[in-house]
């Protein structure tokens, strides 16, 4: 039996480890400015792959909330900028020798979960009778004690993180603040996903883009604000001093590990439910698929992804602007995907990698100085020429390689559920055939 790791086998994860030692040694060969290397591993040119592995992940978020689930979403910027201050903080605070962001953050991220846990048994179980806005006022609760008492304990648990991670050296205990404080971002944007999916998930189409599209620009608000709350966020004139941790290693490390959990959750059971309720949500329900259930597991998965590449950009950047926030831009990921295929993984790679191109190479060569405005512009006309001329995406449903679902997951898909339960059943016993069998 074949060894396998996060589904995939040994020889896989030597072609990543290959693809990411030749992508580092044209790094390093690019800091020495040698003829070539210079231009295509140069400084510019690393920001640039980061940057395409950074939008990859927010895309990937969003394309299995709307190009696999079905639920037309602009909420995805929201998330994105979320998890950018959350982690921004976290690191901003440790690298002037105060953890209280890091323990706060951890904490708040585990209490909501298990508050949300809680009260979603509590509501099943006991109050299914309450309408939705009963219920949310529910959460809404549950959050404020979460909240309150993680503020509680961060103030005496601070000290004695802070002294734990101290005794690493320096550049070693920021890498493992980055991780962290990346891993609870990321858990912040989903579970205050799941909180926000409470009184929308419910509704359909257009009014679940809209509602998504407010959360978007109440986080611009927000943003704009935030320096009356966490001064060193400096609302509208923009934080600085972040750290700079975002390197290819980890861009790439994020990049593999999220395609991987998404070709994985959607070669299960699970990721089959999440597709019907795209293809036709009655018939799904009709089939006893609670619909809501997977509509609220895609939304939280995909605003994980979100809040983790909103982290990999601020410690890329070094630097947050509310601008970057806006509602207009919260339309890239979108773009991307549409332009990559609904519900293809492979698509919103390659579209997200072209999509860092022209924006950072063909466009600067092709519009006069100071045009930059004008890709508001080209961005309609190419997507208006895709939907006239490909509906699908360049690349539909199609995967390549690794993404491709297995023959295991295919022939479930075709096999009718006794055959299945029958093939477990023969596995589970074994190839053994008792004496008494073999005698008659």
């Amino acid at each position: 039996m074949k060894r396998r790791f996060l589904g995939q086998n040994l020889r896989f994860w030597l072609l990543a480890i290959v693809v990411f030692l030749v992508m580092q040694g044209i790094f390093f060969l690019g800091e020495l400015d040698l003829p070539v290397f210079g231009t295509i591993g140069g400084p510019f040119a690393k920001r640039v792959i980061i940057s395409a592995c950074t939008m990859s992940i927010v895309s990937l978020g969003l394309n299995l909330i709307y190009g696999f689930n079905g639920q037309f979403s602009l909420g995805q910027w929201g998330f994105y900028a979320l998890g950018a201050y959350a982690a921004a903080d976290v690191t901003y605070r440790w690298k002037n020798g105060d953890a209280s962001g890091l323990v706060f953050v951890v904490l708040a991220v585990a209490l909501l979960a298990g508050a949300y846990s809680l009260i979603g048994l509590l509501i099943r179980r006991k109050l299914s009778f309450m309408d939705e806005m009963s219920k949310f006022t529910l959460y809404l609760i549950g959050t404020a004690l979460a909240v309150a008492v993680a503020l509680g304990f961060t103030a005496l648990l601070k000290g004695v993180v802070g002294a734990i991670l101290g005794i690493l050296p320096a550049r070693w205990s920021m890498q493992v603040v980055f991780l962290i404080g990346t891993l609870a971002a990321a858990g912040l944007a989903a579970v205050f996903s799941y909180l926000f999916g409470q009184p929308i998930l419910k509704l359909g189409g257009d009014y679940f883009g809209i509602a998504t599209l407010g959360l978007t620009m109440v986080m611009f608000v927000l943003a704009n604000n935030a320096d009356r709350v966490f001064p060193e966020m400096k609302g509208s004139r923009g934080m600085v001093g972040i750290p700079v941790v975002t390197d290819w290693p980890w861009a790439y490390l994020f990049l593999v590990l999220v395609a991987l959990t998404m070709r994985n959750l959607l070669d299960s059971s699970h990721g089959r439910a999440i597709i019907s309720v795209r293809e036709d949500e009655t018939a799904a329900k009709a089939m006893g698929i609670d619909t809501t259930q997977y509509k609220t597991l895609a939304f939280v998965i995909g605003s994980f992804f979100a809040g983790l590449a909103g982290s990999l950009y601020a410690h890329q950047e070094g630097f947050l602007h509310p601008s970057t926030f806006n509602f207009i831009k919260s339309f890239d990921p979108l773009i991307i995907i549409v332009f990559g295929g609904l519900g293809s993984i492979t698509g919103t790679i390659v579209a997200s990698f072209g999509w860092a191109l022209v924006l950072f190479y063909i466009l600067p060569s092709v519009l006069p100085a100071g045009g930059e405005g004008w890709r508001f512009v080209v961005y309609p006309l190419a997507l208006l020429l895709i939907m006239l001329l490909r509906q699908q995406g360049l690349l539909g449903g199609t995967e390549w390689g690794f993404l491709k679902p297995t023959r295991w997951s295919l022939a479930k898909q075709l096999q009718p559920p006794a055959k299945v339960s029958e093939q477990r059943a023969e596995a589970q016993a074994g190839a053994e055939v008792l004496p008494s069998e073999v005698a008659r």
